[in-house]
């Protein structure tokens, strides 16, 4: 069976747990012989076949008119995680900005309709017996791929606008976008129960044509190293790791760590990652008076994100809406326990962890507590996690997009 998917991000270039999660299902689904053509928007610092290094996947230049293909890059300056905003400050640093205007669309919403142009190119071209999209800027080029072929379409919703944004502000245009995806499709898969109760009550989509697959974690039975890169001492570590963005409650976590430092001054508070929050978070830090406390690592990517994970004490995501949230169980596979947020897909196949409503930082606080006194704790939440995520695997997520694929005719 071929299918032809539309993503925006993909190991090493990714910025969130979309790529990951794009690279642990599609190499899942290479095992079980789903031949996949991967397009993924590029610009000119991302097109390097070099940059990929999946090798279930052939690479080629999107340019390179020998078919079939099986990842291709779209010349675009979209991103994961890309606002309106950052895609116009995008265009004016472009070089040479009147051609860039030229070549681009005057705005991000234009440009996702140039991309899904595009896309309709490459299905003219590609043969396919499914199409396979992955959240709101790949959904019109999913809807135009279908007009070409006819081919029944999939889209998979990683987030709604109504998580990223915590459900105030939502951009009418990117929910008009998801709503259409939504609606055209032949089938759609949320990541979690969680996220399809937001697909069915917020966008007014069939149930009946909604399947959740949840996403897993590939594990490795190598040994860890036990680095210390100059932080551990007498103090604990308690990590957040992930985008500084509203929806993954980074503020939270830095209330929650004023409580605690007041009854455990020796902890030390790791913030890993960037985002538009950034900044504002390092101003409340500073407000608090937890300079001192709190250290902001700045972007992690590849190795340095596991040795992350193994120097903390403890692991927090305390999102405002998780779709579902793989970072907890990276940090269970190398060894670390996990505080996560009921609000969050995750919890629904994670039991041996910590559980709090992201806004409850007393309680957040405590549990955090917790864990830094009583060793006997951290040690049961570390061992029955992990073994909880060796249990998890990208093949049973693979096995039922399969599923999904031939309940729709693909491949007859």
């Amino acid at each position: 069976m071929k299918v032809l998917m539309f993503g925006w991000e993909f190991p090493p270039l990714s910025s969130g747990g979309l790529g990951t999660a794009c690279y642990g299902l599609t190499k899942a689904l290479s095992r079980q012989n789903i031949s996949i053509a991967l397009v993924l928007p590029t610009t000119s610092e991302n097109n390097s076949k070099s940059k990929f290094t999946a090798d279930f996947l052939k690479i080629i230049a999107a340019d390179d008119e020998s078919f079939p293909i099986t990842l291709t890059g779209i010349k675009s300056p979209l991103h994961p995680y890309m606002t309106s905003q950052e895609y116009i400050q995008t265009m004016m640093r472009t070089k040479n900005g009147s051609q860039g205007r030229q070549i681009y669309g005057e705005n991000l919403f234009a440009e996702v309709q140039r991309y899904s142009l595009k896309a309709a190119s490459i299905a003219k071209k590609q043969k396919h017996d499914v199409i396979h999209c992955h959240d709101w800027m790949t959904f019109r080029a999913g809807i135009e791929a279908k007009k070409i072929s006819g081919k029944p379409l999939v889209v998979h919703v990683h987030a709604t606008e109504f998580d990223r944004t915590g459900g105030n502000g939502v951009n009418q245009c990117v929910y008009d976008i998801e709503r259409e995806g939504m609606r055209s499709a032949d089938s759609v898969i949320a990541v979690s129960n969680y996220t399809k109760r937001k697909i069915i009550e917020n966008y007014g989509v069939d149930p009946k044509k909604i399947r959740v697959v949840h996403n897993a974690v590939d594990y490795s039975d190598e040994p860890q190293s036990q680095e210390n890169y100059g932080l551990r001492s007498t103090d604990k570590i308690v990590l957040f790791l992930g985008r500084i963005t509203l929806q993954k409650g980074p503020d939270y976590f830095i209330e929650a760590a004023k409580k605690v430092l007041s009854h455990e001054p020796n902890v030390t508070f790791v913030i890993a990652g960037s985002g538009d929050m950034e900044y504002s978070m390092i101003d409340r830090v500073a407000a608090l008076g937890l300079s001192g406390r709190m250290l902001f690592t700045g972007f992690l990517k590849g190795k340095d994100i596991d040795r992350a994970y193994r120097m903390a004490d403890l692991y927090v995501m305390p999102s405002v809406s998780e779709p579902f949230g793989i970072t907890p169980l990276e940090a269970l596979k190398n060894g670390t326990p996990v505080l996560i947020s009921k609000q969050s897909g995750v919890s629904e196949v994670l039991s041996h962890c910590l559980k709090v409503d992201f806004w409850d930082t007393d309680q957040m606080a405590n549990q955090i507590i917790s864990v830094l006194r009583y060793s006997s704790l951290k040690e049961v939440l570390s061992e029955n996690g992990g073994t909880e995520v060796r249990r998890m695997s990208w093949d049973e997520s693979a096995r039922k997009c399969v599923e999904i694929y031939e309940g729709l005719g693909g491949g007859s």
